[in-house]
């Protein structure tokens, strides 16, 4: 059987990867809605609503903890990378993020004066507890769903 083939038929890899996408594509929908124009980069981007990081992760571990069990030695390693990728999203891209819009707005403070640059750092990077929570319960719900 082809490589591609198998994957394909891994249910907790399709899980993963529909966790990720799902979460994405709300991303773009949730734009749409509040700022009432279509932005396509939000399907690539980081951050936002819900964290496609937490879902992926817990849509990961959760595949794995109802295919193998969840007192199975795969799960422990699974449930304990999520909990770091979720931790890392919430603390420090979130802290990240806050610090380039300070140094953005002191970058553009200095450019009244002298020019800097024109390249604004990305500020949207981390997530805020929700959306981490959000993430990780669409991960949940996509796992039980598929497998």
């Amino acid at each position: 059987m082809l490589f591609f083939q198998k994957i394909v038929k891994n249910e907790i890899i399709y899980t993963t990867l529909l966790s990720w996408f799902i979460a994405q594509t709300l991303k773009v929908i949730i734009t749409l809605i509040i700022e009432r124009k279509v932005n396509l980069y939000r399907f690539v981007g980081s951050g936002g609503m819900p964290s496609s990081h937490s879902a992926l992760v817990m849509g990961l571990s959760t595949a794995i903890g109802l295919k193998h069990g969840f007192d199975s030695s795969l799960y422990a390693i699974a449930i304990a990378f999520a909990l770091i990728v979720m931790y890392d999203a919430s603390g420090v891209r979130r802290a990240v993020g806050k610090q380039a819009i300070i140094l953005n707005k002191i970058i553009q403070d200095k450019q009244k004066h002298k020019p800097i640059g024109d390249k604004r750092l990305k500020e949207l990077i981390g997530h805020t507890p929700v959306e981490v929570f959000a993430g990780a319960l669409l991960g949940i719900f996509i796992a039980h769903m598929v497998i």
